[in-house]
């Protein structure tokens, strides 16, 4: 299975290991209120260091790629169901 790098940092000349609130929220496509939101619930990939909160690429990467194959996986499922109950006459 290949993983696509979804996250790029700015500059191409450095690799950041992790990125502040604002640049996670950018390379999401998503809100920073969002992102606290999914940072408070435990839900997003994060590390506090003090009042620091950072947003490791490859977790956020690895996280992502998960979530895509879980959805494409349920969206078969799903034309699965259909086909099956439309096949039955329901």
């Amino acid at each position: 299975m290949m993983t696509r790098n979804l996250i790029t940092p700015r500059d191409p000349m450095i690799q950041p290991l992790s990125l502040r609130p604002v640049d996670a929220a950018k390379a999401l496509g998503i809100s920073e209120r969002l992102l606290w939101s999914w940072t408070r619930d435990q839900w997003v990939p994060h590390v506090r260091i003090g009042n620091v909160v950072l947003y490791p690429v490859e977790e956020l990467n690895r996280w992502l790629n998960e979530r895509t194959m879980r959805a494409a996986s349920d969206e078969i499922q799903a034309a699965e169901a259909v086909s099956t109950a439309e096949a039955a006459g329901e």
